[in-house]
């Protein structure tokens, strides 16, 4: 309140024709790498003077910003209409709230963007799409850093599939030895050992081995890029910032359409979408040909510098697949709210092989929802990748030996018995990878006693329409075995499960019979499905599209 004070003697001062009173004052924020100190001096109500520094700034980027954006600001005489330094939006951000901190000036809080949009009719599509990526680099004692993204998309289009409204999100798992403190590390198949910087300093302290215990406490801590949020940081911003501002440019598209803004404003070198700046001769050549409108038309993408299709990600493909997937969707009230959950369960199992090695394995739920004003999911679309070690007998697995120099028994053809042991290397792990299937994508390969996988979920996504995620928590709790996970039935043989619907009321029982057919589990190791609604809910954003 003082510095406001002060800073408005200064303009009363200058009305009057006084001579102006200098005030200097301290202010800082939160940069890229650490704080960012602002030393404002201001005289006729004008910045006259500034000292930055940002000791924890990337020296190439942040740091390199932080000049320029001083000049910008005393050229100015304020923050207000400054623009962020190209390439290092964090930074500029931080910058600009250490002047108003000093000034006295309260941040304001940023509000979410929310989508609003009508439809006369609205359909969905869900996708997950799995990337290699060789790298980035290597640890202090040359152990190469591998990885892989696991991309969900969901999206909600109208009567003419233009998108509507639509959510990314990316689960990358990585190996130990990278200096990331929120990594999704993974040292591999429980028995196996990987290079380990426990403390992110890019330093090797020692080897993880990776065992049962630790295999099973890790993978549900899992967080995607969405989740990690402002602890996932680029030059530009955030992870999830610059998602946002590429989701903002492909609403509106139908599938062609998509492809179409793809060949015309997205760089076949790295993926990124052009400004303008590239080096790369093509890229130039590609954005000189532009027009005057479409070169502005990129400019509400100005700040976003990640890659939509490359080893860090395929955003583009993950959501062209979602459109390509999409189902009509019964929705008969407004929606209120869009979410996109991804959860992991891991699974000792099922069993071993022939030479009595176990099989292992983990499951990457994904549920994309949309809500209505009530907080009930309007509509709900669920699916799973289920990566799996090489010695299980699925013809159609998801098979993960492990990661480059490690190895794993293999059943080749399915047929129970051991063959080989594969031993991992850069290629395989990278045409493993590329060859994951979704329980959606394996079709009518996924068979249960009672039918698909796919067709017992679309009954479960059904039967959870009109239900908050509260509601079907409750639902789990009450009419779901506590051993396996499965809605009870009548005549359940274990005494657990008898118990349960024993106590349940004659409506309570008969609604189970919307789920007759539909014996796969809500919550277990095979995927937690109920867990990705929740985390939907959690992340659900406001989406005001009008039915009808």
């Amino acid at each position: 309140m003082k510095k406001i004070i002060a800073w408005t003697l200064c303009l009363l001062l200058a009305v009057c024709g006084l001579p102006a009173l200098a005030e200097t004052s301290v202010g800082e924020a939160d940069g890229f790498g650490g704080k960012i100190v602002a030393e404002v001096t201001v005289e006729d109500g004008r910045i006259v003077d500034l000292t930055l520094t940002g000791e924890g700034e990337t020296p190439d980027v942040g740091g390199a910003a932080l000049e320029p954006l001083r000049e910008a600001i005393l050229a100015a005489g304020t923050v207000d209409g400054v623009d962020a330094y190209t390439g290092a939006t964090w930074t500029s951000n931080g910058v600009f709230a250490a002047v108003r901190a000093a000034l006295g000036i309260e941040a304001e809080a940023a509000e979410a963007g929310t989508v609003t949009a009508a439809a006369s009719a609205l359909n969905h599509g869900l996708a997950i799409v799995a990337t290699p990526r060789l790298g980035p680099g290597k640890d202090d004692q040359e152990v190469p850093v591998y990885s892989f993204n696991a991309v969900a998309a969901y999206v909600v289009t109208d009567a003419d599939q233009r998108i509507v409204d639509l959510s990314v999100d990316i689960l990358e798992i990585i190996t130990p030895n990278h200096d990331g403190a929120e990594d999704n590390a993974l040292a591999g198949w429980p028995g196996a050992v990987y290079n380990e910087d426990a403390d992110g300093d890019g330093v090797v302290e020692g080897q993880l081995e990776q065992t049962e215990e630790n295999f099973m406490a890790n993978l549900p801590a899992w967080k995607t890029k969405r989740a990690i949020g402002d602890g996932y940081k680029l030059n530009s911003g955030t992870w999830a910032g610059e998602m946002d501002l590429y989701e903002s440019a492909l609403r509106g598209k139908t599938a062609d359409e998509l492809d179409a803004w793809a060949a015309k404003f997205v760089s076949e070198v790295n993926g990124r979408a052009l400004h303008g700046t590239s080096e790369n001769e093509s890229d130039v050549a590609r954005w000189d040909a532009l027009t005057d409108a479409e070169k502005a038309e990129m400019d509400a993408i100005s700040g976003a510098t990640m890659s939509l299709n490359d080893a860090h990600g395929d955003i583009l493909g993950a959501v062209k697949k979602a459109l390509a997937s999409q189902v009509p969707l019964d929705a008969r009230q407004d929606v209120a709210k869009l979410g996109l959950g991804v959860v992991v369960t891991p699974r000792l199992g099922p069993g071993k092989d022939d030479r009595e090695v176990p099989v292992y394995s983990f499951n990457i739920v994904a549920a994309g929802a949309i809500f209505g004003a009530d907080d009930a999911i309007v509509g709900l679309r669920e699916d799973i990748l289920e990566v799996i070690t090489p010695n299980h007998d699925g013809a159609n697995d998801s098979a993960f030996t492990g990661w480059p120099g490690q190895s794993y028994n293999a059943d080749e053809d399915g047929d129970g018995a051991v063959e080989a042991v594969l031993e991992q290397t850069e290629d395989s792990f990278v045409a493993q990878v590329n060859a994951f299937r979704t329980k959606r994508d394996l079709d009518t390969l996924y068979k249960l006693n009672s039918g698909t996988w796919a067709w017992e979920v679309d009954i479960f996504e059904g039967f959870f329409a009109g239900m908050t995620a509260a509601d079907a928590r409750a639902f789990f709790e009450k009419q779901c075995s506590d051993r396996n996970g499965r809605v009870i039935f009548e005549g359940a043989e274990d005494e657990g499960d008898l118990a349960k619907w024993n106590a349940l009321t004659d409506a309570e029982k008969a609604s189970v019979d919307a789920l007759s057919g539909a014996t796969i589990s809500i919550s277990d190791a095979h995927g937690d499905l109920l867990g990705a609604i929740e985390a939907a809910w959690a992340a659900a954003r406001d989406s005001v599209i009008a039915v009808g």
